[in-house]
């Protein structure tokens, strides 16, 4: 590893540590819970005004819109996998692999930080909640939403994009975080923070230490290597 990896790595670490402890620190979470606030109250009040916001955020937080970010997450991917050739592909199908067990591991050691609340629409009173306005079963409450699992799996998709594949790809797997998290704060299932803080903070830790260091090509490599299948490399 070069030093100016490890100065990347050690300034990812910095940004995240110092994202974190910003909201973390002050007591009820400072400027960051007026921020929090304000962005739910905007929704909130909103949806009882405005029957094409209440209906977008119902209808993008029905469980099975989840499986349009899996689709487009899938097209993105798909896309390279077109262009690739077999051993491409296999190489591919291994880096598919470690991106989804980073994401279960991530997400385990998020919820290891002491860190506990609900969502907004369980924290204040006398909110408005969407599966009451509208009877579509929506995820619009959590009892613990931070940090945002969502989100960082999201994050760790764009992450590896950029590792492994190529700006372009991971400004598009920006944009599938932005669009699809996004849902989750409109309609109170998570504080902005959960994901802006939350996530984001895991991720620049957690992700710079796995992807810019050689443990995650480690992994990729032993399972081309290892997986069953065709087109394994000469030992």
């Amino acid at each position: 590893m070069t030093t100016k990896r490890l100065l990347t790595i050690l300034l990812l670490n910095a940004l995240g540590f110092i994202l974190f402890f910003s909201w973390y620190l002050p007591a009820g979470h400072g400027q960051w819970f007026a921020v929090d606030k304000g962005i739910f109250y905007w929704f909130n009040d909103r949806m009882v005004t405005s029957p094409a916001l209440l209906w977008l955020v119902a209808i993008t937080n029905f469980r099975a819109f989840d499986g349009i970010s899996l689709l487009a997450m899938g097209g993105l991917y798909l896309y390279f996998w077109r262009r690739e050739t077999p051993q491409g592909r296999r190489r591919m199908l291994a880096i598919g692999i470690t991106m989804l067990l980073t994401a279960v591991g991530l997400n385990q050691l998020g919820h290891l930080i002491p860190v506990s609340h609900a969502s907004p629409t369980k924290f204040f009173p006398d909110v408005h909640h969407v599966s009451q306005l509208t009877g579509i079963p929506t995820k619009d409450s959590s009892s613990d939403s931070f940090p945002g699992d969502h989100g960082m799996m999201l994050m760790i998709f764009a992450c590896f994009m950029l590792r492994y594949f190529s700006r372009g790809a991971f400004a598009l797997a920006v944009l599938i975080v932005v669009v699809f998290a996004m849902p989750r704060v409109m309609i109170g299932a998570h504080w902005f923070t959960d994901i802006t803080v939350g996530s984001l903070s895991m991720v620049l830790v957690g992700m710079s230490w796995w992807l810019l260091t050689p443990a995650s090509d480690y992994l990729i490599n032993w399972l081309y290597r290892n997986l069953p299948g065709k087109y394994k490399p000469a030992k």
